[in-house]
């Protein structure tokens, strides 16, 4: 196989900074000459692959740099398909620019950001929602995107996807034979065939839409926002749920001003807790009415809010008056929490449950009620497993092997498909020319190759790997 590149790129692949060991690593059809010609193993060069090497990187002149060990990883078989070495060296900063300097005057080029994942797509080791998945996968900070990426990373998006695409060119491939006959007024596309595939494909579609939701949850976090009166107990929840000490807590009502955010793993699931200014009619004073309207705003961008109040301070009714009051207007799924429990008795806590219930529009869902201690961490359980269950759905339950789409990219090619295949279905059903129904058809296959790069540019190439670091 011809290589696609002349040129062998060299980055640090470790986080920069002084630590235990850092991995340099080289890429093309020069890596292991470069490597072989500051490497004190002589046999170095005609090695095999996948074999790891013990020796000294030593200057010109025999100065020795340091002692390190070099994996070997020969064409193809290598995450670029290319030659790669990686050469594991001591952590310190001055040890990784002396060889990086001395692997460029050898003749490689300082890679660029998401360079050798570039290659691994141009070289057909990836495609491109693998490569994106690669970028997922190091980011990943809970155990559920971890295992979505991972997923992604294995190819059953892609694999969905080829599925989907193949399938319709059967079909545009008809229809384009059509207009080569165009003058004989012939039929090669069964129509009630194309209704039936459209009518699967659409549904598979819509349904990768939908885990968006659900995916974008997963890879970036729930926002939860702590709402409710002054001296309700935010503060102190907000500290309880993240284990440390993160806000002021005092008697003295609307000591919060602003917002206090940090996050939180919860089964595997993000959540990013917002404390709020305290919520009250007649603020103090101007930097605490700037607080109280900015936590109102705060509460229109959330994706679930969490209103705290006291038990003893608000009866059931005006519970449910404060949050409708505050949430007029949104579709936003609220979780009521009672405070400072440990203040009432077991018969008190059963009748408050009971009045909260009565209190419910009638038809409305039963909105989910936890009481709890914050301050003794009494309850906490409880609030945590009501967090999960107002973010958790039945495709969350099955993410080792559902398909859920993460990525703003994929969804937006996955909407303009779906827009050009409902064009397609109201062709079907108008009865409209072949020409139409074939154009529709083609810019839907291509909206699904963009998310597999199987149709590309180079600047939506350049877009996706500058995003990824330097040595991935």
């Amino acid at each position: 196989m011809t290589p696609l590149f002349s040129d062998t790129i060299v980055a640090l692949s470790t986080p920069p900074g002084a630590g235990a060991l850092a991995v340099v690593r080289l890429s093309g059809p020069s890596a292991v000459d470069i490597t072989a010609a500051v490497f004190s193993k002589k046999s170095f060069a005609a090695a095999a692959g996948h074999t790891l090497h013990y020796g000294a990187i030593r200057e010109a002149g025999g100065e020795l740099i340091d002692e390190v060990v070099v994996a070997l990883y020969r064409a193809p078989r290598s995450f670029t398909r290319e030659d790669v070495v990686e050469i594991s060296c001591h952590g310190s900063d001055y040890v990784v620019r002396q060889v990086l300097a001395l692997l460029l005057r050898h003749g490689a080029r300082l890679a660029e950001a998401g360079e050798f994942t570039k290659r691994a797509f141009l070289n057909g080791a990836l495609d491109l929602a693998q490569a994106e998945a690669v970028a997922d996968l190091i980011a990943a900070d809970s155990a559920l995107s971890h295992r979505v990426a991972l997923n992604q990373l294995r190819g059953g998006f892609s694999q969905e996807l080829r599925d989907l695409r193949g399938r319709l060119i059967k079909f545009a491939a008809l229809l384009e034979l059509e207009l080569d006959f165009g003058e004989e007024d012939v039929e090669f596309a069964d129509r009630t065939g194309l209704a039936h595939l459209l009518a699967e494909v659409r549904g598979v579609v819509a349904g990768l839409l939908r885990s968006f939701e659900l995916g974008n949850v997963i890879k970036n976090g729930i926002t939860a926002v702590i709402a409710g009166r002054p001296n309700a107990g935010k503060s102190t929840l907000l500290n309880a749920l993240l284990r440390e000490e993160r806000a002021i807590v005092s008697a003295i009502p609307g000591t919060t001003r602003d917002f206090i955010e940090d996050e939180v793993s919860i089964e595997g699931l993000r959540f990013r807790f917002v404390d709020t200014a305290g919520l009250r009619d007649n603020p103090a004073d101007e930097v605490e009415a700037i607080g109280v309207s900015r936590t109102r705003q705060r509460v229109r961008q959330a994706a679930l809010l969490v209103y705290l109040f006291d038990l003893a301070e608000l009866s059931p009714a005006q519970v449910h008056t404060e949050i409708a009051e505050l949430t007029a207007g949104l579709d936003l799924p609220v979780l009521a929490v009672g405070n400072k429990a440990d203040l009432a008795t077991a018969e008190q806590l059963a009748a408050f449950e009971q009045a909260f219930r009565q209190a419910e529009r009638p038809g409305a869902a039963p909105m989910p009620l936890v009481l709890l201690a914050a301050g003794q961490n009494q309850g906490l359980e409880a609030l945590q497993a009501a967090l999960v269950a107002q973010v958790r759905g039945s495709a969350l339950e099955n993410t080792a092997s559902a398909t859920i789409v993460t990525n703003v990219r994929h969804a937006r090619a996955l909407e303009t498909a779906a827009s050009h295949l409902a064009a397609v279905q109201a062709g079907l059903d108008t009865g409209r020319g072949t020409e139409l129904l074939a154009a529709d058809l083609r810019h839907a296959l291509a909206a699904l190759g963009e998310i597999t790069g199987e149709i590309s540019s180079e600047d939506l190439l350049t877009s996706i790997f500058t995003q990824f670091c330097i040595g991935k």
